[in-house]
């Protein structure tokens, strides 16, 4: 992964012209990267920055507005082309920084936690939580006033979640059930252990496989289970729905002090190539955000 000259994007008539200052990178993205690069084209999905075109069409936010956005692709770059259903206002007090965290992560916890329904009181099983997805989720769920137990792998990968009130294990065997709501996002042995603890008529979300090993799901293990528990897959882009009233409900959650990036390594995006690295190996806890420079 290097730096390299690229043309200036040519936006669509509904799309804006976004001068980018920061970017967070996923680790489904280190996964993408291993396969054809025709196929996936330049990566990068979340982009904060200032509006240097405005959209042909006169929607979305006007030249030197500050924004955050969830372009399809191509956002690790100094310039991206963003539909305006996908870019929304910053507040005064939301730093670049802060919004690049929030696109793909906070996106998927918030539609996540919208699936489960009302959380006041509920009990909620969240496993491979110390990610960005992770930390949004805790945070928004037990705003909410649920009760949250999450995964983790080692007590230094779950010290914030702690700090945030969740109950922490590390090892799905160790979380006591039943629970309302299982979030599964590990794949492999954890997606029948979670199964397992699920409350009668409750339901169990499948939104990753961050382990990269299959599931394997046995029909005579219901009966130790759940009863009647429902298992649905999701993800993020589930629906029609434009990003942007979802993307503002994040940041003016960020701006009431209600929501908290975890910015778990912040870099120039000289360091993108090593940022992967440690994405991939478990190395950064929250997110990666990496601030653009010139040259």
């Amino acid at each position: 992964m290097v730096l390299a000259e690229a043309e200036l994007p040519e936006p669509a008539p509904d799309e804006a012209l976004v001068e980018v200052r920061a970017f967070s990178i996923n680790r489904g993205e280190v996964f993408q990267l291993h396969g054809p690069l025709e196929r996936i084209g330049r990566p990068g999905k979340d982009v904060a920055g200032v509006v240097v075109r405005a959209a042909a069409d006169g929607s979305g936010p006007a030249v030197g507005q500050r924004v955050v956005g969830h372009p399809p692709a191509r956002g690790w770059a100094e310039f991206v082309a963003v539909p305006t259903s996908s870019l929304a206002v910053l507040p005064d007090g939301v730093s670049f920084e802060q919004a690049a965290a929030l696109p793909l992560a906070g996106l998927t916890a918030l539609r996540l936690l919208r699936l489960c329904g009302p959380l006041a009181g509920r009990r909620l099983l969240l496993t491979g939580a110390s990610g960005g997805v992770g930390h949004y989720v805790v945070e928004l769920a037990l705003g909410a006033a649920a009760d949250v137990t999450a995964v983790t792998a080692t007590a230094e990968r779950g010290k914030r979640l702690a700090e945030l009130g969740a109950e922490v294990v590390h090892e799905v065997s160790d979380a006591v059930g039943p629970y309302d709501a299982v979030l599964e996002s590990v794949g492999g042995t954890s997606t029948p252990q979670a199964l397992a603890l699920l409350a009668p008529r409750g339901q169990l979300v499948w939104f990753g496989q961050a382990s990269r090993t299959p599931a394997q799901l046995s029909f005579f293990e219901f009966f130790k289970g759940p009863r009647s528990g429902v298992i649905r897959h999701f993800h993020y882009e589930h629906s029609d729905e434009p990003f942007r009233p979802d993307l503002e409900e994040l940041v003016e959650l960020v701006a009431e002090d209600r929501l908290h990036p975890h910015i778990g390594r912040l870099a120039d995006w000289r360091e993108t190539a090593a940022a992967l690295n440690d994405l991939r190996d478990r190395k950064i806890v929250g997110n990666a955000v990496l601030t653009v420079s010139g040259g």
